[in-house]
């Protein structure tokens, strides 16, 4: 017994002390989407605070590819001390997992949450010169559309492209999704009238709309957004049932030492309560909601399970 104690109280003695060095090198967030992107941009506007607050260079590094999953299996394969993260979409890390047959990560089991960092506010925008003022009208229009909509979209995956799949289940819309290499590229699409609808961020619909170039059906969000406060939710529209993860989290390989995962979270905690990095991701249409790791775990089991049942439901798997 005074043996088992006694490695017991070792190994708690060295994570403290493994924790307490920490960091001894930079930090490097791994991301899964393009530079310049939203999740691109804010993750480096974190890694900006953080660096200054451990007195480690932190680093953002884009691997893209497989819709975030060439990502996730590299900082799943990492040492687990911390250095290596990985900055993950809550909905397209589950949908990857779920629909591809030879995804090379585990979506839950091969992480140990950090924490998520911020929401992500969508909204569902048509041409200026669509004749429908309001969601239920643009379903109505589009019901009686012998072809249906079209929808931009950045890709299977992708919020849109799920937003679009549930929106056509609960209203019998028929919806086509366009695949689009970026947001720009839709945009330039949807002003001109060359598609339907699409799901910008807010930071990428406000200049559209305050241009009356588009306008905004509805928010994709779990609440109503505040510089858009006479537009309903897609909720609240009943659009959709319930609405897919929109936060975006830290993920460490599954192994890292909980006084390191406690650290980290802790130094992101910090930096979420910087004014001047809330006033720019505010700015961008987000939100930052740094949680524990242990509510991130439970909205990672729960987005699996429904992302899982999604793909099935809808004959998703690749």
């Amino acid at each position: 017994m005074r043996f088992v104690l006694a490695v017991v109280a070792a190994v708690f003695s060295s994570a403290a002390a493994l924790a307490q060095d920490f960091p001894q090198r930079p930090i490097t967030l791994v991301v899964g989407f393009g530079a310049g992107g939203g999740t691109d941009v804010n993750a480096r506007l974190f890694a900006e605070v953080m660096s200054r607050n451990l007195k480690v260079p932190v680093v953002v590094e884009n691997k893209t590819g497989a819709g975030g999953g060439i990502a996730a299996a590299s900082v799943q394969r990492a040492t687990p001390d911390g250095h290596t993260l990985l900055v993950m979409s809550g909905l397209q890390h589950a949908y990857v997992a779920a629909s591809q047959t030879n995804a090379q990560y585990a979506p839950v089991s091969g992480f140990a949450p950090v924490g998520t960092f911020f929401d992500m506010i969508s909204v569902l925008s048509v041409p200026h010169s669509h004749p429908a003022n309001t969601i239920d009208e643009f379903v109505a229009l589009g019901r009686k559309a012998p072809k249906g909509v079209l929808l931009g979209s950045p890709g299977p995956g992708s919020p849109p492209h799920i937003f679009g799949i549930l929106m056509g289940d609960a209203t019998g819309l028929k919806i086509e999704s366009v695949q689009y290499r970026g947001s720009s590229d839709f945009m330039s699409d949807l002003a001109s009238s060359r598609i339907d609808f699409a799901f910008p961020t807010w930071g990428l619909a406000q200049s559209f709309i305050n241009d009356k170039k588009t306008k905004a059906l509805a928010v994709a969000a779990d609440k109503r957004w505040a510089e858009l406060p006479n537009v309903p939710t897609l909720t609240e529209a009943k659009i959709v049932k319930e609405m897919p993860a929109m936060w975006f989290a830290i993920l460490a390989p599954a192994g890292t030492p909980d006084a390191i995962i406690a650290k980290l979270n802790d130094a992101f905690r910090q930096a979420g309560q910087d004014p001047d990095l809330i006033r720019k991701i505010n700015a961008s249409g987000m939100e930052v909601r740094v949680s524990s790791p242990q509510e991130l775990r439970k909205l990672m089991v729960a987005e699996q399970e429904r992302m899982d049942d999604i793909v099935k439901r809808f004959d998703l798997k690749r």
